[in-house]
């Protein structure tokens, strides 16, 4: 054999050494062993005799190699060893979240550049966050929430320039918040660590709940102390004021008092000399809205529900918002006409005499909380743009009126003039879902369990589906989160239910978007398997804690139904629930099980959604019994306990 033979068969037998020592798919397989062997997995169904580990439970496999790895929840505890991972390094998503794993992140991790979304959140791992990670410049999901990782938060995140989602919350963090220049970054939370000072410019367009639970200011957190001092746009402090016009704006200032005082005096006397009087409701002039104390509403711009929980003034409800022109009918005055059974303890003038609370402005009108000189609460919804006849609005107002069911918010007398329409309900002092899901996220709120969750989607679906069965022409039209309120016991009524086709297509504003199904055009033309739809997005606000209105869900800028479909498909159906829901090992089944009935009440065309009969079925089968809870045990205790649940480890 000459030379040049000798040199190639010495180099074809030097690459086939090199390619039998390079980390293959049965290296993959030792790799996932000793995991498994180290940190346990008792619910690992992995059947060691297969040659090949691509059909285990969690593990997904590319071009021969595992390239994703899933394991939330199964029981894995104690310390990853170093040299796992260092023969994974064809992953691209690793989730190991609500296990009781501990100690410091294995270094071999660093191999992994290949990693795009790594999910540990819901262990005890500790230390400072590892520099390797900062390696890993593929990351697009970092979760890292619920450990007891400490130290700083380090600029080196900064290299990782395609981050989208960067979740430190729950942590032992100290010092401050480093400038992050992050182009992609949209989720971002660093809650309820031990973080001080000044909240980055960058980071100061996140939500309040990002910050909460740490000594931090600026942006949504309130101006820092350093922050007093105003600039012009040129950069400069601005000029102290004159003495003159210190002056001038302190005499202004009292003159506008006594104006003031000489308006109130005025009102006074005229509310005075119409109480000694007997009221013609006739004679009642119909004034333009005013405010009220100062301000219209200060709910959420789309809250006008019924319930409590957003009073934003008080005040005569006849001289603020509700104040009717009397007309004669037949020779007599227009009174408030009940419904059925409904208590006649007071009239049309009690009601204008009552005080009255701003909860907000929603899609149909303002809602007032109405408490009567007999001691009765009620609240009034005042309609506006109602463009159809008195006659049609009877017709169809009586329909609504004679709707009965436990999870409807009853409809108990109205008032109609050319200038006026007026609905009363009952009171719901425990206001709506919407507040309930997003009101205080902070260190004093009370996180909303499971059981009370799927409580309040079976109490929608049950109000729902009793409207759809009074005929397939009826529909809600406006199902969302501030239409659900709740009763003390976090039973749920649907609202404004019958009101989409009272008033005119002005009234639906572009916010309710993000639960109109995508065949709407009409909002005062609702079908059923549009009323699905909405009511679809309902559950997924509730099992995601993310309200659909919102935008940017993540990087891409989709809607709730998008954004979710896309995390299950691509990612892990668990990474979409709320993190107040993550504590639940138990009912993570039940809770995947509404995620796919969300998701099926979703979908994009109207033929493919159930009916809500359906939907409320399949809601009771997968909640258990619950006959023997109390209305205490809905909601967790403010420390964060749960009498039935807890987290693994």
């Amino acid at each position: 054999m000459g030379f040049h033979s000798r040199l190639t068969l010495f180099f074809f037998v030097l690459i086939w050494f090199f390619r039998l020592g390079k980390p293959d798919l049965a290296s993959d397989k030792t790799a996932l062993l000793a995991l498994r062997s180290a940190v346990g997995g008792r619910n690992l169904n992995w059947t060691v005799t297969q040659p090949s580990p691509c059909n285990w439970q969690g593990v997904e496999c590319e071009n021969n190699r595992v390239s994703v790895l899933r394991l939330p929840g199964t029981g894995l505890m104690g310390n990853i060893p170093t040299g796992v991972f260092g023969n994974l390094t064809h992953l691209r998503t690793l989730s190991l979240r609500l296990n009781a794993l501990t100690g410091k992140l294995p270094s071999d991790l660093a191999l992994c550049t290949d990693l795009r979304n790594l999910y540990l959140q819901g262990n005890h791992f500790t230390g400072e966050i590892p520099e390797f990670l900062f390696g890993l410049h593929n990351l697009v999901r970092l979760n890292l929430a619920g450990n007891n990782f400490s130290g700083e938060i380090s600029t080196a995140f900064n290299n990782l320039t395609r981050l989208g989602t960067l979740y430190l919350e729950s942590n032992q963090l100290t010092g401050s918040i480093p400038e992050l220049d992050l182009p992609n970054l949209v989720q971002f939370n660093v809650s309820f660590n031990q973080l001080n000072g000044s909240i980055p410019q960058k980071l100061r367009s996140m939500k309040a709940d990002s910050f909460e639970g740490n000594s931090l200011c600026g942006g949504p957190m309130g101006r820092c102390p350093n922050e007093k001092i105003e600039l012009n746009d040129g950069g400069k402090k601005k000029k102290k004021l004159s003495g003159g016009a210190i002056a001038g704006i302190v005499i202004g200032s009292v003159i506008g008092f006594l104006l003031l005082l000489l308006i109130l005096f005025l009102l006074c006397r005229k509310k005075s000399s119409r109480k000694t009087r007997s009221v013609d409701v006739t004679s009642v002039k119909n004034p333009p809205e005013v405010e009220i104390a100062g301000e219209k509403s200060t709910g959420d711009g789309d809250n006008g529900n019924l319930g409590g929980g957003n009073a934003a003034a008080t005040g005569a409800l006849a001289a603020s918002a509700v104040a009717a022109k009397g007309e004669v009918n037949n020779g007599g005055m227009k009174k408030l006409v009940f419904f059925g059974n409904a208590a006649r303890h007071f009239d049309l003038e009690d009601l204008l005499r009552a005080s009255a609370e701003v909860l907000g402005k929603g899609t149909f009108g303002t809602a007032y909380k109405a408490v009567l000189e007999v001691g009765t609460v009620v609240a009034v919804k005042r309609l506006k743009d109602v463009t159809i006849s008195e006659k049609e609005f009877r017709e169809k107002i009586e329909i609504v009126g004679s709707m009965d069911h436990e999870n409807l918010v009853p409809l108990r007398a109205y008032y109609f003039s050319s200038d006026e329409k007026l609905l009363v309900y009952d009171y719901m002092s425990m206001g709506s879902l919407s507040a309930l899901l997003h009101g205080n996220r902070g260190a004093g709120r009370t996180p909303l369990n499971w059981e009370t969750r799927s409580g309040i989607a079976l109490g929608a679906a049950r109000g729902l589906e009793f409207l759809h069965s009074q005929g397939s022409h009826i529909s809600h039209g406006n199902i969302k989160s501030s239409n659900v309120l709740l009763t003390k016991s976090y039973e749920a009524r649907v609202s404004d239910h019958g009101l989409a086709q009272l008033v005119g297509p002005t009234a639906t504003p572009n916010r309710v978007a993000g639960y109109r199904a995508p065949e709407v055009t009409d909002p005062r033309k609702v079908s059923q398997k549009a009323d699905v739809y909405s009511f679809g997005v309902l559950l997924l606000e509730l099992l995601t804690g993310k309200a659909p209105t919102h935008a940017l869900l993540n990087e891409e800028g989709v809607d709730l139904p998008r954004w979710v479909q896309s995390v299950v498909r691509e990612e892990w159906t668990a990474e979409v629930f709320d993190l107040e829901l993550l504590r639940y090992q138990n009912v993570e089944e039940e809770m995947v099980q509404l995620l796919q009935l969300a998701i099926d009440c979703a979908a994009q065309y109207p033929d493919k959604r159930p009916s809500m009969s359906e939907v409320t079925r399949r809601i009771e089968e997968l909640r258990p019994s619950r006959e023997q809870d109390q209305p205490s045990d809905l909601v967790d205790a403010d420390d964060g306990s749960s009498q039935r649940t807890s987290s693994i480890g």
